[in-house]
């Protein structure tokens, strides 16, 4: 057993001895700084998968869902609001009619006509989405009350026990339908942004690159949705198309697309998020050439 001032206990000594004749035991031990114990993870993730378990995501996250899921969950979420406002105003109304008797009667009236025009609003959505046409003005759509029902409809996903990339990834291909409907070509290549993410693998990162450089359009890489919308709003683009997973993409059009138009492309997470991500590149390029006002894809 060795003392920490460097001298050890003889064979025969007693302990009254070493207390008496051995050094300060802590000189030699002073800490020469603070020690911070560590422990690093191989990628670092965004809050929005704050809820993963670590294990591979099914078909390597890659998602072709239909727009009805879009729809199916969206008026779920309406239906439970209706019926929850209808419930409380069926419990309360004999107080409020104390107050004036046709309150009741008129709350009814105005909660049935709210309830006719999200369906007739969803029916709208529905018909353009069909016609490839777009029935309905922006603010109505995708770049308003469209943009703000996509988290909705990840809300209402766990009802169901359905994930929030399969239902996110139907809302998607709702909005990218009618952005592109609405899409207006004739954008300057230095007024498109493309945002891409860290995370992307080396040949769909070349790929991006070499579109950037066919297509004269700026290419920014954000580690963050918070440096993606700093860039933004330094180089106020005309146009966005973004490169995320269906997460961050519901989050970002939520938050931009009423500024500007957007445009989507999704990734493939064969080895889980934020780690060796896949790009679709020809969606890329489409998007990019449809803002540009390009027709048909080069061979």
């Amino acid at each position: 057993m060795t003392l920490c001032g460097g001298e050890g206990i003889l064979p025969g000594m007693s302990h009254e001895t070493v207390a008496a004749h051995a050094p300060d035991p802590h000189v030699g031990c002073e800490p020469t700084g603070p020690q911070i114990l560590q422990l690093r993870s191989d990628r670092r993730l965004g809050h929005e998968w704050d809820d993963w378990d670590g294990e591979p995501l099914p078909n390597e996250g890659i998602y072709q869902e239909s727009p009805r899921l879009f729809f199916l969950l969206l008026g779920a979420w309406f239906g439970a609001i209706a019926v929850a406002v209808g419930m409380l105003l069926w419990l309360t109304s004999p107080r409020l009619g104390q107050f004036w008797a046709p309150l009741p009667a008129v709350l009814g009236s105005v909660l049935g006509s709210s309830v006719l025009m999200i369906g007739v609003w969803m029916g709208a959505l529905g018909l353009s989405l069909a016609t490839a046409r777009n029935r309905l003005p922006a603010r109505l759509a995708e770049r308003g009350l469209l943009a703000r029902a996509l988290p909705l409809v990840e809300a209402s996903c766990r009802w169901f026990g359905i994930s929030r990339d399969r239902a996110g990834n139907a809302a998607l291909r709702v909005y990218n339908r009618l952005a592109a409907a609405r899409a207006r070509p004739g954008v300057r290549p230095d007024q498109l942004l493309v945002l891409l993410p860290r995370c992307l693998d080396k040949d769909s990162m070349q790929r991006a690159m070499e579109l950037s450089g066919r297509y004269g359009v700026p290419l920014f890489v954000a580690s963050r949705g918070r440096y993606a919308r700093e860039m933004i709003a330094r180089t106020r683009p005309r146009a966005v198309v973004a490169v995320a997973c269906e997460r961050d993409l519901v989050s970002g059009v939520h938050d931009v697309a009423g500024k500007l138009p957007v445009l989507g492309t999704t990734l493939s997470l064969p080895e889980g998020p934020c780690k060796n991500t896949g790009a679709d590149i020809a969606s890329l390029e489409q998007q990019i050439r449809a803002f540009l006002g390009l027709d048909a894809l080069s061979g």
